[in-house]
């Protein structure tokens, strides 16, 4: 994704506002393309620690550290491209009305508009897929497209655009016959889009 003519970043941010943006953009970095080895090993080195989203992140890591980049790169194939399609659709408009590039796609463009948001000149997936949405939110927590938002409007975008289906995209990755790398994957997203929701309902 990329902001029409911001180029300020605030790297000044809450410790637990800056988590959030990076563990958003970790889950981006890993649906948006294969991991590299650079991001293998990146993830190989993470610690989690006794909770359920510090369990996923060591499981994510025990994962990274037992696959090399070309086993990577044919489960994300198999996941999410396949032949004709892959065996998930990562696709907001998929999730909620069964079929691609429908109205929940045309709402989150009305809805990104005015924060200035676009997608990426050479991107051909729409703003909806899991990745671009976890970006989206990434650089709203973190000043990528301007200085960060407020928390109204970081829960308006995740109220319309991705708590209604993100869980259960992430549910269905998690369960995936292909996934493993990517099951882990799944269940720390599955149990993070469950914390922002709880985080949101209590900001309110």
């Amino acid at each position: 994704m990329a902001a029409a003519g911001a180029d300020t970043k605030v790297t000044a941010m809450a410790e637990e506002e800056l988590l959030r943006a990076h563990l958003y953009a970790l889950l981006a970095r890993f649906l948006a393309s294969p991991p590299d080895a650079a991001l293998l090993q990146f993830a190989a080195k993470l610690h989690g620690d006794d909770s359920e989203i510090g369990q996923a992140i060591g499981a994510l890591a025990r994962a990274a550290a037992g696959i090399t980049p070309p086993e990577a790169a044919e489960e994300y194939q198999d996941l999410f491209i396949g032949v004709g399609r892959g065996e998930l659709l990562p696709y907001g408009s998929f999730y909620l009305t069964g079929f691609l590039e429908e109205r929940p796609l045309a709402k989150l463009r009305q809805d990104l508009a005015p924060l200035g948001i676009v997608r990426a000149e050479g991107n051909p997936e729409p703003e909806d897929h899991i990745a671009s949405m976890c970006e989206i939110m990434a650089g709203l927590i973190g000043g990528e497209f301007g200085a960060p938002v407020d928390l109204v409007t970081q829960r308006k975008i995740f109220d319309n655009h991705l708590a209604s289906w993100a869980g259960r995209f992430f549910a269905d990755l998690e369960a995936a016959k292909a996934a493993r790398l990517y099951m882990p994957i799944g269940t720390l997203g599955r149990l993070f889009m469950v914390v922002e929701t709880t985080a949101f309902e209590l900001a309110a």
